[in-house]
């Protein structure tokens, strides 16, 4: 066995790191969505020595409170706040925008972005329905604009090093790849319709979606599990574990998905699986597939997430963390690569600050001098069709036939119904 140290990587804590790597050429973002994983987001991009964060957008009046009081140990400027984001985006001095907001909001809001003149940072999934993403992937075309998905263990140097590995023919021929997430999420209970409170601006957060009653158990975090305005846990967490099978096993798009699973642990208003396997075949002799468990969270090859790659000669971990171990056909490790930062999985806001300021770099390098993306849209768009497609076939109840070409259903009428969806009137994504 061989261990190697992640020579790439630096240790220190979260302040320590701050302001790590300079430029001459600042990059002044305007942040969406900080209540959660936008305000670690933010506090991200402000300890960034080339990066201002100027405005903070929310409709959530407390979310905005708590993230400028955490920006004060970030940077030196005070960033101005705003309820709706198309105020911040109006501004010429913002240059990007960042989004974290709720699922249906994502592309919608990167699409309004790129019309504006701005780069983006689009949290995963990148899309609540495959139509989006296409858009998004034309939009960026269209605008000549910098659009980096938030798949950041693609700018994890030692994931990159064993994807590589797999690439480079480490374990031989890749015919199949597994991923999975596990968890204990309780239930959400049954919601009750109330007054909205006076701290949130109800219309704003449903933005773009066909408009719905508040009810109690909505806001934060549990739209994830109501297709109206989430993806479910295989584009919440299912999205990176399929992007890295994707990335190693060097496919785009496949011929045939299946999903089976269903929401078995509690009966409320949870309506996404909570148990579920997505398999994808591609037609060069590969398959992947994708084990989601919300609420039973034993772990698989000793962590909550990751991928095993399978191949003629043995296989190869990538888990939680910067690291990734190589074993033969008997299962004794050949190689083992590690680094000392703990990262973790079920943390639902900063599970991995100082890795992920290697993504922002390399989406800042993308800005000033056109270097190529790790994470761009259409790489984005793929991964998150593949996840996208397993649940269309979890909700019509059948195995899906794709053209291989596009990734576009074949001979399916209800399943091709849950391609797009519909928007609240005037808020309809158009190029």
């Amino acid at each position: 066995m061989a261990a190697v140290a992640g020579s790439l990587m630096y240790s220190c804590s979260a302040k320590s790191y701050s302001r790590i790597m300079g430029a001459n050429d600042r990059i002044q973002v305007s942040v969406m969505g900080v209540n959660s994983r936008g305000n670690a987001l933010a506090q991200n991009f402000a300890s960034q020595e080339s990066c201002d964060v100027i405005h903070i957008c929310d409709v959530d009046s407390r979310a905005i409170t708590k993230c400028m009081t955490a920006l004060k140990d970030r940077q030196d400027i005070k960033a101005s706040a705003h309820t709706d984001v198309r105020k911040s985006l109006e501004s010429k001095d913002v240059d990007a925008l960042v989004i974290a907001a709720p699922d249906h909001w994502h592309a919608p809001a990167a699409l309004l972005a790129m019309q504006a003149g701005k780069h983006v940072y689009l949290e995963k999934p990148c899309s609540h329905n495959p139509k989006e993403g296409e858009i998004l992937v034309k939009a960026a075309k269209q605008y000549d604009k910098i659009v980096q998905m938030g798949n950041q263990r693609r700018s994890w140097p030692n994931v990159v090093e064993g994807i590589n590995a797999v690439k480079n023919g480490a374990i031989g021929r890749v015919y199949f790849g597994k991923g999975w997430y596990s968890n204990n999420r309780a239930s959400i209970g049954i919601g009750k319709e109330t007054a909205v409170p006076d701290w949130l601006d109800w219309e704003l957060w449903q933005g773009p979606a066909p408009r719905r009653n508040y009810k109690d158990n909505i806001v934060h975090y549990n739209w994830h599990w109501l297709w109206h305005w989430g993806t479910g846990e295989a584009l919440n967490n299912g999205t990176h574990m399929i992007d890295l099978l994707r990335w190693g096993m060097q496919v785009d798009y496949p011929t045939k998905v299946s999903s089976n699973g269903g929401r078995y642990r509690y009966q409320d208003d949870w309506e996404t699986p909570d148990t579920q396997v997505i398999n994808l075949d591609f037609d060069n002799g590969m398959t992947m597939s994708w084990e989601g468990r919300s609420c039973n969270g034993k772990n698989i090859e000793g962590s909550s997430v990751g991928v095993m790659f399978y191949g003629e000669k043995g296989s190869l971990l990538i888990p939680s963390g910067n690291s990734y171990t190589q074993f033969d056909l008997d299962g004794k490790v050949v190689k083992e690569v590690k680094h000392s930062l703990v990262v973790d999985p079920l943390n639902k806001s900063n599970p991995s600050e100082i890795l992920d300021a290697y993504h922002i770099q390399n989406m800042f390098d993308g800005i000033r001098s056109g270097s190529n993306l790790n994470a761009g849209i259409d790489s984005g768009h793929k991964s998150t069709l593949l996840v996208q497609l397993g649940n269309i076939a979890q909700r019509t109840g059948g195995s899906l036939n794709i053209d291989p070409t596009n990734g576009h259903i074949l001979n399916n009428v209800n399943a091709q119904k849950l391609w797009d969806r519909s928007y609240e009137k005037g808020w309809e994504m158009k190029l």
